[in-house]
């Protein structure tokens, strides 16, 4: 006699879990006999199922171990500093511009305008430009801090766009335009240079092959949440291991837009900024390297930066890297076959502006989690686990790896690094749909405008909340749904590993359910009570991100 479709009790809900897997093939036969066996018969698409989610795995696997290249690179080499070849004379210091793009900031311009004004350079020899295309208050603030330090007898500009053209690529070459200097210093808002930071870079650029002089990355606020702390890891992670790597060993890296300073004739000859892409930093690093010109990574000087405090700012951040690194890619990797380039080098450049490609791949490699563990589970297949844990146990340890020695690096061994690291895994886990939508459309050639990451002057030294009340927060539109969504099925799919007594899966799968958990209610949260426009000053708009 057939079995016929079990009640609802735990045991049948699981019963109809498993064969949700085989609906198709036996959907019309299940139709007219309720035999339950229909919907579990065909093993093409048990193997269709195992192809896919093993070819995703082994793609992943790949990029896995490309990290753990990259983490033996900074092993090898970071024991090397480099030193500037030769310093210049204090008589023959040359003309240095200091370019500030601005747009609607203005709850750090100030402070921003106020570290500039303090460095430590012959006044004669130093301009400061303020590029400002804001649309609302900061126009004031900056203008009138412009002539109060213009007034104690500093270079000191302000160049006010009324449109936007090519967004902060736009800025900066506008402003090169009529710059003074013939080295460009660049920081974003909410950078907070030190005073001899100029000092510290200029005497690299002796050196006449040297383009960029870039100076790591560290964090004002990286206590104040758990989101910053987590941020605080992920970016130590890149300016740590993956430039101090590629720069030692002879590889190219990018300018990171800020806390850098570059060769105009190398802006220049290699094209000038251009707004075709959100990352326009990166792709011209990659245009002038492709040139000959030579980057220089300092990874023992830093230039201090606030840290997006709430999750919808982060997540705007991350896509808008996400789409940028992606079109560059598009631009230049085509090109690199006809190039006369060393075959590592290619191969570098191929990784490092492909990374973001992953991020759709991930969500369909989520997504056959529950179908693997039920194929596996009915069809006694789990002697495949021999196949992907060697797979899973390389991705998670490169990772690993990655994060605990960049860590390391900086702050010294701790126990508590492992538990961060923990978090940021699953944090990068809970961004991969925002990511993966930006991914695509880059790919499909949609086009949105540069979307600034909200500042608020949140530094280390309080803990205040009232960036709550503060203007440009952001909700993140349907996204946060899919994201709950995501949340939901991985729940459930811990529910049938549990009840199927594959307890060793439950470790691997709490990180997708805490990474969308947190990052689709936190998105949630933070969206509630934002307006969805903001009128400012001369009839702009300010839209939340709904896509």
């Amino acid at each position: 006699m057939n079995p016929v479709l079990p009640d609802l009790n735990t045991n049948g809900f699981v019963s109809l879990l498993e064969s949700a897997v085989r609906m198709l093939p036996g959907l019309e036969k299940f139709s007219r006999t309720n035999n339950i066996s229909y919907l579990y018969t065909s093993d093409a698409l048990d193997w269709t199922i195992f192809i896919l989610y093993f070819g995703l795995l082994f793609i992943l696997a790949i990029y896995g171990a490309y990290r753990l290249r990259i983490t033996y690179l900074f092993l090898r080499y970071h024991q090397f500093r480099p030193q500037p070849k030769a310093y210049f004379d204090e008589d023959n210091l040359p003309h240095v511009t200091v370019q500030l793009p601005l747009f609607n900031e203005m709850y750090v311009v100030e402070r921003l305008l106020a570290a500039c004004a303090a460095l430590d350079y012959p006044k004669d020899k130093l301009e400061i430009q303020v590029l400002d295309d804001s649309t609302d208050e900061t126009r004031a603030i900056a203008k009138a801090a412009v002539e109060r330090y213009a007034a104690q007898g500093l270079d000191m500009v302000y160049l006010h766009r009324t449109n936007r053209a090519g967004f902060k690529a736009g800025a900066l070459s506008e402003g090169l335009k009529v710059a003074k200097g013939q080295f460009i210093l660049i920081f974003d808002a909410d950078f907070q240079p030190k005073p001899d930071c100029i000092r510290k870079m200029i005497h690299y650029f002796t050196e006449p092959r040297v383009g960029v002089v870039q100076f790591r990355w560290s964090h004002l606020n990286a206590d104040y949440n758990l989101l910053t702390r987590v941020q605080s890891v992920m970016l130590d992670g890149h300016f740590v291991i993956e430039h101090t790597a590629r720069h030692r060993s002879g590889g190219f890296f990018n300018f990171n837009g800020t806390a850098g300073m570059w060769r105009r004739e190398a802006i220049v000859w290699s094209g000038g900024w251009q707004a075709d892409t959100l990352a326009e930093d990166t792709d011209l690093s990659y245009r002038a390297q492709l040139l000959g010109w030579k980057f220089v990574y300092v990874l023992d000087e830093d230039v201090p930066a606030e840290l997006p405090v709430d999750i919808n700012a982060f997540k705007v951040q991350q896509r808008r890297w996400a789409k940028g690194y992606t079109q560059v890619a598009m631009k230049i990797l085509p090109r690199l076959g006809g190039l006369n380039l060393p075959l590592h080098a290619k191969i570098e450049t191929f990784f490092h502006l492909s990374g973001n490609l992953i991020y759709p791949l991930m969500i369909v490699f989520h997504l056959l989690h529950l179908p693997v563990l039920i194929v596996r589970y009915n069809q006694g297949l789990f002697h495949l686990m021999l196949l992907d844990v060697p797979f899973l146990l390389l991705s998670i340890f490169s990772v690993t790896s990655y994060y605990f020695i960049s860590l390391k690096e900086l702050y010294g061994s701790r126990w508590e690094n492992l538990l961060l690291i923990y978090l940021a895994m699953s944090i990068g886990v809970g961004i991969s749909i925002s990511n993966a939508k930006a991914v695509l459309e880059a790919l499909l050639g949609i086009q949105s405008g540069f979307v600034r990451t909200p500042k608020y002057a949140i530094d280390g030294k309080t803990k205040e909340r009232s960036w709550q009340q503060k203007k440009y927060r952001r909700t993140m539109g349907w996204l946060p749904l899919l994201e709950i969504g995501m949340t939901l099925y991985f729940v459930l799919t811990i529910a049938y590993a549990i009840h199927s007594e594959i307890w060793g899966v439950l470790p691997f799968l709490s990180i997708f359910v805490l990474g969308y958990g947190y990052v689709g209610v936190a998105s949630l949260l933070n969206g509630l009570g934002v307006k969805k426009s903001s009128s400012l000053p001369g009839g702009h708009q300010l839209s939340p991100v709904t896509d």
